[in-house]
């Protein structure tokens, strides 16, 4: 049985995902971390000062983390020092963040960070590249929405959806919104939308003249994300150190 530690474990995210590996017959559900102690499916939740204590004495084999960019790193940064393989589904880190974490990260523990699990959405990452290499005389624009709660934006999918896109047609500035007399460039529009209890939507749209393609991918629960992650945290514990993607979860080649 993999042991899985879940931090976050009281939000949405960590109570759905909690929930599939307390229903899991390969995985075993042994704690979980968040501000308030409490419990989940059987489970301690345990406050962040107890939650060394939490991986030693429960020998955790991997952590799953969804929550805010500063408490993963700390969470990263413990696991390594504990060698618990690691999946990092939080979003929203600066480059500094980033930095810190590959540095824990580093000879010490395997770690899949991704900015999105959905398998869809891998996919779609693959559409879009593919898409970019063709179409790169077109105007470009990329949509987001996600419910009202969400802290950043745009969001880690939309930002991995700009890298892609920037790898394949080149640098191009990003205009975040449009008002007033703002006549087009060779841009990348950003759209974001934040309202009721939208899961996530994301779409590319590339137009010229008299056409319009467009990519899209709509999450309707959330679920699809924990399932992710749960496949995620089978497939990393064993795995040589290091930071993984969900494409290598999924052996999903790079289109070149």
């Amino acid at each position: 049985m993999i042991k899985v530690v879940v931090c976050g474990a009281s939000g949405r995210m960590g109570q759905t995902i909690g929930r599939m590996v307390n229903e899991s017959s390969d995985l075993e559900l042994v704690g979980g971390i968040n501000l308030k102690p409490s419990s989940f499916f059987g489970a301690d939740i345990v406050e962040a000062k107890d939650a060394e204590n939490l991986l030693k004495t429960t020998k955790a084999d991997v952590m799953i983390d969804f929550t805010i960019a500063s408490a993963a790193v700390e969470n990263v940064k413990m696991a390594a020092r504990n060698k618990v393989a690691l999946v990092v589904g939080t979003t929203g880190f600066t480059p500094e963040q980033n930095a810190i974490m590959e540095k824990a990260i580093c000879n010490n523990v395997p770690a899949v960070i991704s900015s999105n699990f959905s398998v869809g959405v891998n996919i779609f990452w693959q559409l879009v590249r593919e898409s970019g290499k063709l179409l790169k005389d077109y105007d470009i624009e990329v949509f987001e929405a996600h419910h009202r709660n969400k802290k950043d934006a745009p969001s880690g999918t939309a930002k991995t959806i700009l890298q892609i896109l920037e790898d394949e047609v080149g640098p191009r500035e990003k205009q975040y919104g449009r008002e007033g007399m703002t006549e087009r460039k060779n841009e990348i529009g950003v759209h974001v939308i934040r309202g009721g209890d939208i899961v996530g939507d994301h779409k590319v749209m590339f137009s010229k003249n008299f056409e319009t393609i467009e990519l899209s991918h709509h999450a309707s629960d959330r679920s699809v994300f924990a399932s992710g992650a749960v496949h995620a945290a089978r497939w990393v514990v064993g795995k040589k150190p290091g930071i993984y993607g969900m494409s290598d979860v999924l052996n999903l080649k790079k289109i070149p």
